[in-house]
């Protein structure tokens, strides 16, 4: 039976209004509360009654012995999938994030640490953000450099500003000159592509005009591929860890220590904003968690994208009494300008 078909306004509303209270104050939330504090116009009586329907149905639970409820895993995600009301990001966020893109941030790792800082300073909760997937992005530079007779160092960029360098071997000498020749027509041939742009057809078309120094085609490719086994897992980056010790249900330094243990996992929380990455924004609440030590928190994630390309997550790790609609309001907009700060390193 679908119970949300039944929940008629008045039910929907105390609903609202316990999930409200219980995100405030942490507190189970009484009959008396909500007609103390929420004008439905109608008696505590009458809330009990609508409380006890809701209890029943599994959208709020009683916790020990206390008179209040408190909403289950169930009711947040009614809450967020059919009740939420979007907030609008405060004009002293909006500032604060305009300053960040006015500074000068030429590193990937730095923008990356500055946007969880923000993330989680606007927020209150734990950020995680996962820097660019390099075979997402696209190929911006080359460089060919010589180290001796028989050895140049191939520098890759990409347009999310990753930088990476690999040494190759060559089975006929080149000078700097020639390095900087064939340095052009890698460019030529392949800036803007992504990695998995570079066909069959084009390498030959490369090789061709590299003539004798076409061999090193098959080594350089090895190389761009050697890169992004490298850097297959994306770097996270954390903010705010100790956030969560703000809050009174994180208070089980058993439990607790779970979730810290987790958060140094960084492959585990790769793997996690990875598979968020196409969803735009993905609310995890509770037991819905596939981790088992994050069953007690709810997770909210942001993709981000470069030129229309999804290439990484953004996110927030807090408590299931989340302020889901600022949270969302905030990794939605930051997750829509972030190519902004991007570009802004990519162009120099």
């Amino acid at each position: 039976m679908d119970f949300e078909m039944n929940l008629d306004e008045r039910k929907i509303k105390i609903l609202k209004a316990i999930i409200k209270d219980y995100i405030l104050t942490g507190e189970p939330v009484g009959s008396r509360t909500i007609s103390k504090k929420y004008e439905l116009g109608v008696s505590s009586a009458t809330i009990r009654n609508e409380m006890s329907d809701l209890e029943e149905w599994g959208f709020i639970i009683q916790p020990h012995t206390s008179a209040g409820r408190i909403p289950s895993d169930k009711g947040y995600r009614l809450y967020v999938d059919k009740l939420m009301e979007y907030q609008a990001i405060e004009d002293d966020q909006l500032r604060l994030f305009e300053r960040i893109l006015e500074q000068k941030i030429d590193q990937i790792d730095e923008l990356m640490m500055e946007v969880a800082k923000l993330i989680s300073y606007f927020t209150n909760y734990t950020s995680m953000v996962s820097s660019p997937q390099i075979q997402k992005t696209k190929l911006k530079h080359m460089q060919l450099i010589p180290l001796d007779k028989r050895s140049v160092m191939l520098i890759i960029v990409t347009d999310a500003n990753i930088v990476t360098n690999n040494v190759i071997r060559m089975d006929v000498p080149a000078d700097q000159d020639t390095l900087n020749t064939l340095s052009n027509m890698l460019n030529e041939s392949l800036r803007g592509l992504t990695i998995e742009e570079i066909n069959l057809p084009l390498i030959q078309s490369l090789k061709l005009k590299m003539g004798i120094y076409g061999e090193i085609v098959n080594s350089i490719l090895d190389a761009i591929d050697h890169t992004i086994q490298r850097k297959n897992t994306p770097d996270i980056y954390l903010s705010g860890t100790k956030n969560l010790l703000n809050f009174p249900e994180f208070g089980d330094l058993v439990k607790t220590k779970q979730i810290f243990h987790t958060l140094e996992e960084k492959e585990l929380l790769a793997s996690l904003l990875s598979k968020a990455a196409n969803d735009g924004i993905k609310i995890i609440i509770g037991q819905e968690n596939e981790i088992d030590e994050m069953k007690h928190c709810s997770i909210i994630t942001a993709s981000y994208e470069i030129d229309g390309k999804t290439v990484g997550t953004i996110g927030v790790i807090g408590p299931t009494r989340m302020e889901y609609s600022k949270a969302v309001s905030i990794l939605s907009y930051i997750s829509r300008n972030l190519d902004k700060l991007l570009k802004k390193i990519s162009d120099g």
